[in-house]
């Protein structure tokens, strides 16, 4: 008999696309994140957006604040949805001292990179990142478009 092979399940669920224009990254790190049953259920269904979050340190752990999951229609009667509930962050604890006393110098920030999934669960990439100036932000765009007046001339070249 023929078994089915399963496609792979999508391994990204969200991306802050926003972060890269708006800083430079240090280091990337991994971290669990605390969801409520509702909200697994609205990521599984693509439900995230995380352009406009960002993590803060508060009593020793990490928080994601501005990561919004909105609730599917049939979320459940006796649970009250909050869809910007701040989201609580699980790493070892030698890292999120080692992220603190990098974060506590200037011009350091920690970002939420992008959301996805390992071994069936949510886990959240997070980056020690460095603001951009605005001339670093038109450097980027200019490369951006050179790039793609590259990518033109190519595929024009080749007809």
């Amino acid at each position: 008999m023929a078994t089915k092979k399963k496609a792979p399940p999508q391994t990204r669920i969200a991306e802050n696309k926003k972060a890269a224009f708006n800083y430079f990254f240090e280091e990337k790190y991994e971290a669990g994140m605390v969801l409520q049953g509702w909200e697994v259920k609205a990521v599984r269904e693509g439900k995230v957006q995380l352009t406009d979050g960002y993590v803060v340190v508060r009593d020793g752990e990490l928080f994601v604040i501005g990561c919004q999951i909105n609730p599917l229609k049939s979320a459940s009667t006796h649970v009250t949805p909050d869809a910007v509930r701040t989201k609580k962050l699980l790493m070892h604890k030698n890292e999120i001292e080692r992220l603190i006393g990098k974060v506590e110098q200037k011009g350091y920030t920690l970002v939420p990179l992008n959301l996805h999934w390992k071994n069936g669960r949510v886990k959240c990439e997070i980056a020690l990142a460095k603001g951009k100036a605005e001339h670093d932000k038109r450097d980027t765009i200019k490369e951006r478009e050179g790039k793609r007046e590259v990518e033109r001339a190519m595929k024009s070249r080749n007809r």
